[in-house]
């Protein structure tokens, strides 16, 4: 195809494209935008609507986490600043046309996998993926079709990151406390109606290792009418290095004493309890009846011993961690470590090792891996949008070449842009206020794509 729309104004001006709508696409558009004058951004995503884990991750009780969102809408007011919705890279577009169409591309489309237990019997029904939940009651399109089984009495969950404690959360927590947040209705239906009395934190190492932050674990412990039971063996020796600590876990720590201590001299049965469980590690799944190794410590290691325990639970979930795609057979992904492979940001060349390859850029998980919170892939996608502004300031990376973008390319598709986005936005609202919430997330495609093109 022939672009015919290229005028002076492309002259010298970069052209740069970022595939991924999340915290670190918008992110690195907000540097790039404000450090480079002559520079015009594309932001190219797969799905309908912007703000990736922002929009379909963060959990709907904590609405001021999403409030990161007015910085993303700020940056997409700019007139350098375009928005490309319903493009997927590897479907509608390669990563060679983008690289022939842009001087430079960075990659921010994040991990949209989980870490498999790898146990027998794991692909039964009774396993299912807490991230799947998570998109499911965030209403990320083509989760609705989850419906996880609420019906039995206990929820084992294995892992004790953020995501992990955020899916105990919202299984405990009282329905009425989810009415006038952005929950999806189908999944509150589900909640409502749910018979869930027990559910179990499980992790491999023990209290001193744990992966969940003390804002979160403040919030499990305080939730009404749950209570909190840990099992205090796995607390021995815990005390007594408490004060060597780093500051932030000390306090976690120090959290989980002071709750550990409540429950032994209070005791008050509630309805719901939150049983986290140290030092376990699946082994194998039978029917309702989950069978864990023992583990012992080393220097912070989990080592398996002979010893098992068994587990009844009517659910499990796990949550041990995401990980990334390959897309694109043109990205050189290490798939070892579930990321591109890159050097600060600029990815290695797939022909020779070690070699960056000008003009193609990675940021936020899909360079670093799942790890850290909104804040931390923040820095990240700083980082990487100050390399590419010094690649092309010393002459790194050429933009004496005028570059046409995809817009022409993609005015024979169904393409969402930022206006038409505006409009889902207000009509989620609008569903939302009948509901008396803050918004009523469309969850189908087909709807979205209508909605946008009113």
């Amino acid at each position: 195809m022939q672009f015919n729309t290229m005028t002076k104004h492309y002259l010298n001006m970069a052209k740069i494209c970022i595939v991924g709508a999340g915290p670190a696409g918008f992110y690195a558009a907000q540097y790039l935008l404000k450090h480079l004058k002559d520079c015009q951004v594309d932001l190219v995503e797969k799905l309908p609507v912007p703000f990736g884990l922002v929009r379909f991750g963060v959990a709907p009780d904590h609405p001021e986490v999403k409030r990161v969102i007015h910085t993303f809408n700020k940056t997409a007011m700019s007139p350098r600043f375009q928005f490309f919705g319903n493009v997927s890279l590897g479907r509608d577009v390669t990563l060679q046309q983008l690289r022939s169409w842009y001087h430079a591309v960075l990659l921010t489309y994040g991990a949209d996998k989980d870490r498999q237990l790898d146990i027998p019997n794991e692909s039964e029904m009774k396993v299912l993926s807490a991230r799947e939940f998570v998109s499911w009651y965030n209403g990320l399109p083509g989760a609705e079709n989850l419906q996880p089984d609420l019906s039995g009495d206990s929820i084992t969950i294995i892992g004790q990151g953020n995501v992990a404690i955020d899916v105990a959360r919202i299984l405990l927590r009282p329905v009425d406390d989810l009415k006038k947040s952005d929950i999806t209705s189908y999944a509150l239906d589900v909640l409502a109606s749910s018979k869930v009395k027990k559910v179990y934190l499980v992790g491999r190492r023990g209290p001193l290792q744990v992966a969940f932050t003390i804002k979160e674990l403040r919030e499990m412990v305080k939730l009404p009418r749950v209570s909190t039971i840990w099992r205090s063996e796995d607390f021995e020796g815990v005390k007594e290095v408490v004060d060597t600590l780093p500051r932030p876990r000390k306090r976690l720590v120090e959290l989980m004493l002071k709750s550990l201590n409540e429950q032994q001299q209070i005791h008050v049965e509630n309805d719901k309890k939150f049983l986290p469980i140290f030092l376990r590690s699946p082994k194998f799944l039978n029917g309702r009846e989950v069978t864990f190794t023992i583990n012992k410590l080393e220097q912070d290691r989990a080592l398996p011993t002979n010893a098992t325990e068994m587990l009844k639970t009517d659910l499990i979930l796990r949550s041990i961690g995401y990980e990334a795609s390959c897309v694109d057979a043109g990205i050189h992904f290490n798939t070892k470590s579930g990321c591109v492979s890159n050097e600060n940001g600029r990815v290695v060349s797939c022909k020779r090792e070690h070699t960056v390859d000008p003009g193609l850029y990675v940021a936020g998980w899909l360079a670093t891996g799942p790890t850290g919170v909104i804040l931390t892939t923040m820095n990240n996608a700083f980082l990487v949008a100050k390399t590419i502004c010094d690649d092309i300031t010393i002459g790194n990376l050429k933009v004496d070449e005028a570059k046409p973008g995809v817009a022409e390319w993609l005015k024979t598709k169904p393409v969402v842009t930022w206006k038409g986005w505006n409009k889902i936005d207000i009509e989620e609202v609008k569903r939302g206020q009948l509901l008396g919430k803050p918004r009523e997330k469309i969850v189908k495609i087909e709807e979205l794509l209508t909605v946008a093109s009113l």
